[in-house]
């Protein structure tokens, strides 16, 4: 089924994606982590867009963002890819496009989507090189759990589904409890591709 992009309105909360061309990495070092989150902060504040998450990836970067007022998102992202691409493209002396075609949006449906959503996000970095994914410097999730300040984001909306007490600790324990689920699942699929079906079935009956 084809890509449709969402309708943009005020008020609305989307989750945006965006990859490298050919899956490409987008950031090579500190520096160029550094510079989208400056560009990151730069234009959302000159579009008065509110950042809820972040993670941003070697080959690919996730926001979760709401749009304040009628000016579409994709100008936005549009300003947001170009100066960060003229930029890679200089430091590192190339040409083309760094982007793969246009970002990706879906507009967020439910409050609880929202929620899980931010999960989502936050978890990306999950891999078994990198299984506590609150020690992951380039997601939004040390923010969340208060191990640095940045006025980046804004955190009011998804901390108050955790109540007023205990928010950090709740909403590491949200996090993580998905988390494990994920990367015992994921090692469980790599452990069964290398072992035959009859394996398998031994293993299943020895649970």
């Amino acid at each position: 089924m084809p890509y449709r992009e969402p309708i943009f309105f005020e008020g609305g909360y989307y989750h945006i994606y965006s990859r490298g061309s050919e899956k490409r990495q987008i950031f090579l070092d500190r520096a160029d982590y550094q510079r989208f989150l400056k560009r990151l902060e730069e234009y959302k504040d000159k579009h008065d867009v509110s950042v809820l998450c972040y993670c941003l990836m070697p080959n690919h970067y996730h926001l979760l963002i709401k749009q304040n007022t009628q000016e579409s998102i994709s100008h936005f992202i549009y300003r947001l890819n170009l100066a960060y691409a003229m930029y890679f493209n200089k430091r590192y002396e190339r040409v083309g496009p760094l982007f793969q075609g246009r970002f990706k949006a879906k507009n967020v449906s439910s409050d609880e989507y929202l929620v899980h959503l931010s999960r989502y996000i936050h978890l990306n970095p999950l891999s078994p090189a990198q299984t506590n994914v609150e020690n992951y410097p380039w997601s939004s999730l040390q923010i969340y759990l208060e191990r640095k300040n940045d006025d980046l984001v804004d955190l009011d909306l998804i901390k108050s589904y955790f109540g007023f007490e205990g928010q950090v600790e709740k909403y590491l324990k949200f996090i993580k409890e998905e988390g494990e689920r994920k990367f015992k699942s994921a090692m469980e699929e790599l452990l069964f591709e290398e072992i035959t079906p009859l394996q398998v079935r031994d293993l299943k009956r020895a649970e």
